[in-house]
């Protein structure tokens, strides 16, 4: 048996996953990501796909975040007919991201079209994928419980675990058994962390693996606890009543902004926080947590406790608000403080929150609250480092708003908490791990702090560098 790893995507960087397996000359896509960062460079890489869609035996996709599955469009659009595994929840969150993904991008060429041909320029930019391409790999997929075995393969099983990172997000236990040898491989996808309270814990792998294909987004940050962070978030909110301003919450509209709401829910319910308007601006979201009431098979014993056990809704009460227009997210720049706006773009790249933050980053009255990871060059990155000023739409403003950061909302685990779960996995078979989606210097810490814990074959995975497993 001839095995190999490679990566296209998320080497040395985060965004853009997209690793391939390959055993005896057949490639197992794992993820399919859409790169995102620096404009310019997130085009080029999304566009070189990096493998032909003829040499794809079978796609693993690990959950339904944008740079884990943002190309299978483009995958399908190129002429892969073959099957895209992932959960059943994974399967409707990537549906909702791929589909406004699409969107997003005709309504871009339209507007740069206008813009060109008011300037007299020629315009010849084309979207990725349109929407046909994203139905097309959504019928493509198949569902595959959590574990379920099935084989995808010749000799070749894939069984999912719980990742406890997002609604649906698995571990990816590839089982290989050719010519009397046997070879596991355990990719994790994006590692959750315990103790959130609305997905279950990440799940410990029944197999021992040979291999683990790691991820290593916060390989050298600790995260806040969530006393802390529940401590945090009540006194931004009292400071915002006390101010009558606003509180923007750029968030991914699948499972942070869900996990906020939740939290908001609990603290008004507790009389901790005042009833203060809250609303989540974003369609994608405000679908997101329908799909988040259609599977409660993912929830963890907590939001079942609860809300399940009482028949209340976690993602509804009475000072929670979800837009349904676009002049209803106009409106929110009218209206005055207090108030709290929870929009996408987690990463303030695209989207409603551009507009919020456009109306409001040079008032000293307004709160930017950053609550998850933001990518290198990004907006985001820029607002959260607390650059002087930052260019939106073109146009440069004054950055005059407080800008605080909560690190307990991650979905990541940090290093402590890989190694926690590490630790707690059979690793007595393990001959490496292989490290992925991590910027540089978070990955130089981890491997060092995993070395010095007792895991010493440790690699960080360079971009098209072919890894043999034996």
């Amino acid at each position: 048996m001839n095995a190999g790893f490679y990566s296209l995507g998320a080497a040395e960087e985060v965004t853009g996953s997209k690793h391939v397996l390959e055993i005896d000359g057949q490639s197992y896509l794992i993820d399919c990501g859409a790169f995102q960062g620096s404009r310019a460079e997130a085009e080029r890489k999304n566009r070189e796909f990096g493998i032909a869609h003829d040499r794809i035996e079978g796609v693993i996709l690990t959950h339904g975040h944008l740079d884990h599955c943002g190309i299978l469009p483009l995958l399908a659009k190129r002429g892969y007919n073959g099957n895209i595994y992932a959960t059943p929840a994974t399967r409707d969150i990537a549906s909702l991201i791929m589909m406004d993904s699409a969107n997003i991008q005709a309504r871009d060429a339209a507007y740069l079209q206008s813009q060109a041909k008011k300037k007299g320029e020629k315009f010849d930019w084309t979207p990725l994928f349109n929407e046909h391409d994203a139905i097309k790999a959504v019928s493509q997929t198949v569902g595959v419980s959590y574990n379920r075995p099935m084989f995808i393969g010749d000799g070749v099983s894939l069984e999912f675990y719980d990742a406890g990172h997002i609604l649906g997000s698995a571990m990816a236990s590839i089982k290989v058994k050719k010519g009397g040898k046997e070879l596991n491989i355990l990719a994790t996808g994006d590692l959750g962390r315990k103790g959130k309270p609305i997905i279950r814990n990440p799940a410990i792998p029944e197999t021992a693996p040979d291999y683990i294909i790691l991820e290593s987004t916060y390989g050298d940050r600790r995260h806040d606890s969530t006393d802390e962070a529940i401590g945090k978030l009540t006194d931004i909110a009292g400071k915002t009543v006390e101010k009558k301003g606003k509180i923007l919450i750029p968030a991914f509209a699948i499972e942070r902004t869900q996990e906020l709401v939740f939290y908001f829910h609990l603290l008004v319910d507790k009389g901790i926080i005042p009833e203060v308007p809250i609303y989540v601006d974003s369609p994608m979201a405000t679908n997101a947590t329908t799909i988040f009431q259609l599977h409660p098979e993912c929830y963890g014993e907590e939001i079942k406790e609860a809300f399940i056990k009482h028949h209340k809704n976690p993602f509804g009460f009475n000072s929670l608000h979800f837009t349904t227009s676009v002049q209803e997210s106009k409106d929110l720049n009218d209206r005055k403080g207090p108030l709290i706006i929870i929009s996408a773009d987690g990463m303030c790249e695209a989207g409603r929150i551009q507009h919020h933050l456009i109306h409001n980053i040079s008032d000293p009255n307004t709160t930017i609250m950053t609550v998850g990871y933001m990518a290198e060059n990004t907006l985001g990155r820029r607002i959260r480092n607390r650059e002087g000023e930052v260019k939106i739409h073109g146009d440069w403003f004054k950055v005059r708003a407080q800008v605080e950061e909560i690190n307990a909302f991650s979905a990541h685990a940090d290093y402590f908490e890989m190694l926690e779960w590490l630790k707690a996995v059979d690793t007595s078979k393990l001959k490496g791990i292989f490290l992925v989606h991590g910027e540089k210097k978070a990955q130089a810490f981890i491997k060092k702090y995993l070395e010095e814990n007792g895991f010493p074959n440790v690699q960080i995975v360079k971009y098209g560098q072919t890894y043999e497993l034996n």
